[in-house]
């Protein structure tokens, strides 16, 4: 199966970059899709570490998930699973597809473009069956969106300094 990537040019350097996706009060004002807010945020950023967040939804509901850290090299490289999660950190279905694969592996990649910082964003479905495969194949131009909307946010935080 072939992997989901997406990547994106950000202007400002990849130790800045790095801040943004590794330091738990930066991510929770950025990541998130659209119309959503960070809510919690608590990241332990080791190999065998975990980030446990929740994101308000626009309807006010709470959706809660959780990255499983695998790899972490600064500045460069972050490797976890993500999965939707509960508030306890137990690993749950897509609140709104439950076909979905339950855990994605995710490598999101820095490159130093100078002043510039390139993310690239790769996912792939791990210990999935059948329909949660078919489920993430069907869902590639909605991950497209949302993880576009993410990268928005991520541009807006940037932009604050």
């Amino acid at each position: 199966m072939k992997p989901f990537e997406i990547s994106r040019v950000f202007d400002a350097p990849r130790d800045r970059v790095w801040q943004a996706w590794t330091e738990p009060e930066r991510l929770k004002q950025w990541f998130t899709p659209k119309g959503f807010t960070g809510k919690v945020a608590k990241l332990d950023l080791r190999p065998g570490g975990s980030y446990h967040y929740c994101l308000t939804m626009p309807d006010g509901k709470d959706m809660w998930g959780r990255w499983a850290i695998r790899e972490v090299t600064k500045p460069s490289k972050l490797v976890f699973v993500v999965s939707f999660s509960d508030e306890k950190g137990g690993i749950t279905r897509h609140p709104m597809s439950p076909d979905w694969p339950r855990e994605m592996l995710s490598t999101v990649e820095l490159e130093d473009l100078g002043r510039k910082t390139r993310v690239t964003v790769t996912w792939l479905p791990i210990n999935a069956g059948d329909t949660e495969l078919k489920s993430f194949e069907d869902g590639r131009e909605s991950m497209k969106q949302g993880w576009g909307g993410t990268l928005d946010h991520l541009v807006g935080f940037l932009k604050k300094g």
